[in-house]
């Protein structure tokens, strides 16, 4: 009689490299081997049901009988466990029903509003008489013509009805302003940035299978924290600026950076300058509602004695903002796949952006502190040289300087 533990280790070994015909043949060899109780011992040690083994043997000794040549078929014609979709009628009509609740007609769908996962769907089924695997799942997803899909940004949802006026009224601001010699300037704040060994979305050219070593979790390092690199761009001269906050982002930072760009680069571009135009968006640290942004450009306007005038873009149309594809993308595009280690890099990295065009850009690094929350009295807002234009005045305006008294 032949070793039991042999027979499970043969068994084992050559299972996944024989067929469903060898493997039926192999167990009932096995079984005509071991003689009497052949057939228990090796459905015991092997796992194999009795049925199969009986199958085998009788394989075995029809094509012993014949001495005819394999056809190649492994199972006869017909033979196998039948597909589930054929057994179970309706099961793939009630799988779409979850996948899709509302298109297929059904909005009480118990996975509505849940993580479609396959083992999810593979249970409700369940609950509804379809006894299935997550497996079977998949396949038959794969069948229907379905597969992981991520978000698409093309629906841009409402839009204010004066957004294309506002836009026009903006070209049109620019373009005068540019026409007789006035800066007119983009600005926003680009996305804020963890400073340390993180991961950095990209591909960097590195000696092949040396790729930079980051960490794995995205844990704000507190000795270095993040950064706010809040954008100045000039449109008429493709020249920016940047300056690099360590701070909140606030209106009273973005209304430092600006005139970080004013006394670097502006004042030497701009020497005859008495007007500034500023196009921002109309929410954020520069929005139209902040109060703060209004009373910090008067002090700009009174320290560089300008004419400020400001245009907002129109809700909802963020991108839309020159800097955004003037600028900030290509800064983006120059530090892909290199980790922000410190802030000297990110300062070097934004400077070192260029581009085919002849952008230019500074930047520098701005550790003062921007407190959060300062508000700004009734009595501070009414004091503001501030001229509402006719045409949508809450996004568009102008503040003038102040008089400064001298005391002697």
């Amino acid at each position: 009689m032949a070793s039991t533990s042999f027979l499970g280790k043969l068994h084992e070994l050559l299972s996944p490299m024989i067929d469903e015909r060898s493997r039926r043949l192999l167990v009932g060899a096995a079984a005509l081997a071991i003689g009497r109780g052949g057939t228990s011992e090796v459905a015991r040690e092997t796992g194999v049901s009795r049925p199969t083994i009986v199958a085998g043997i009788k394989q075995l000794a029809e094509e012993q009988a014949t001495e005819a040549p394999h056809s190649g078929r492994v199972r006869r014609e017909g033979g196998g466990r039948k597909p589930k979709v054929d057994t179970l009628p309706g099961l793939s009509e009630a799988l779409e029903k979850l996948v899709e609740p509302v298109t297929r007609g059904d909005p009480e769908s118990p996975l509505r509003w849940t993580c479609k996962s396959l083992r999810n769907l593979a249970d409700e089924l369940g609950a509804q008489g379809y006894s299935v695997s997550h497996r079977l799942v998949g396949e038959l997803l794969e069948q229907l013509g379905y597969s992981l899909q991520a978000n698409r940004k093309t629906t841009e949802g409402s839009s204010h009805p004066d957004r294309d006026a506002q836009f026009n009224y903006i070209n049109e601001r620019v373009s005068s302003f540019l026409a007789s010699g006035q800066p007119a300037i983009s600005v926003d704040t680009k996305k804020k940035e963890l400073v340390g060994d993180f991961k950095n979305v990209g591909r960097e050219l590195r000696p092949k299978g040396e790729p930079e070593k980051v960490r794995i979790h995205d844990f704000v390092i507190p000795e270095l924290g993040k950064v706010a690199p809040y954008g100045v761009y000039d449109i008429a001269n493709n020249e920016a600026w940047v300056s690099v906050g360590t701070d909140h982002d606030t209106a009273a930072f973005a209304v430092a950076s600006i005139k970080a760009w004013w006394d670097t680069m502006g004042k030497a571009a701009y020497p005859s300058a008495k007007e500034l135009l500023i196009t921002a968006d109309c929410g954020g640290s520069n929005g139209y509602r902040v109060r703060l942004w209004k009373t910090e450009l008067q002090k700009l306007a009174t320290a560089t004695n300008l004419t400020i005038q400001v245009c907002h873009l129109p809700p909802g149309t963020s991108k839309w903002n020159k800097i955004e594809h003037r600028l900030f993308s290509f800064i983006s595009q120059n530090w892909r796949g290199k980790p922000l280690i410190s802030h000297e890099v990110i300062v070097n990295l934004i400077a070192a952006t260029k581009t085919r065009t002849g952008l230019v850009v500074r930047s520098a690094l701005d550790t003062n502190e921007y407190p959060a929350g300062t508000i700004v009295t009734d009595q501070e807002y009414d004091d503001l040289r501030i001229t509402p234009a006719e045409f949508h005045g809450e996004w568009n305006y102008a503040i003038r300087p102040k008089f400064v008294k001298f005391v002697l």
